[in-house]
């Protein structure tokens, strides 16, 4: 078995297990509790992020409530939340502005995207993970939309993993197109970068 598909079917394995965690509500409410609290003092106005699928983390809730925390401080910029857009001639993403209850129609893949709504540029971006490792590397489905994405934007956004702590992968070793992240979070709290008390 070669290298990308002992990939696969370590992404196969990692999604069914994550469909089958028993607890996987309580684990998702925890992690809105990190996300919302990471989330505190960033000087963010437009935060990328996803439509999740396959059991993932849902970081939508979370994000909202962010929204509105800004609208009740009376901020002077208006916070935006962006969902991607597959570009199919460079096979990158756009993020298009979604708020709840805003249309929304399926792309190329069946997934749920903002329908009609403008284009916006985060300098926060969640990603989902389906594993992660050691040194900010995620897992991701194999597409590498986000490695050419993240190789485009200028400048690069604040990257955030957000996944479940079951898909800590110790043996995972990055590939040379693999794009480190700035964070990852988990139910946990935060999985990386780890800080490490001198005391």
């Amino acid at each position: 078995m070669d290298r990308s598909e002992e990939k696969r079917a370590l992404r196969q394995r990692l999604i069914e297990q994550r469909l089958k965690l028993p607890d996987r509500l309580h684990r998702a409410e925890l992690l809105q509790r990190v996300m919302r609290i990471w989330l505190v003092g960033r000087p963010d106005t437009v935060i990328g992020a996803y439509w999740p699928i396959k059991g993932e983390f849902d970081p939508l809730p979370a994000l909202h409530r962010w929204k509105e925390d800004g609208e009740l401080l009376d901020e002077p910029q208006l916070r935006r939340i962006g969902l991607p857009v597959v570009d199919k001639l460079h096979q990158t993403l756009k993020f298009h502005a979604w708020f709840p209850g805003c249309p929304m129609e399926e792309d190329a893949y069946g997934i749920p995207k903002p329908k009609d709504t403008e284009v916006v540029v985060p300098t926060l971006l969640f990603v989902p993970c389906v594993g992660y490792a050691a040194g900010g590397y995620r897992l991701g489905y194999g597409g590498g939309f986000y490695d050419r994405t993240l190789a485009e934007l200028k400048p690069r956004p604040h990257t955030v993993g957000l996944g479940f702590a079951h898909g800590f992968l110790p043996n995972l070793e990055p590939e040379a197109h693999d794009v480190a992240l700035d964070a990852i979070l988990t139910e946990l709290g935060v999985a990386w970068p780890i800080s490490l008390d001198d005391d």
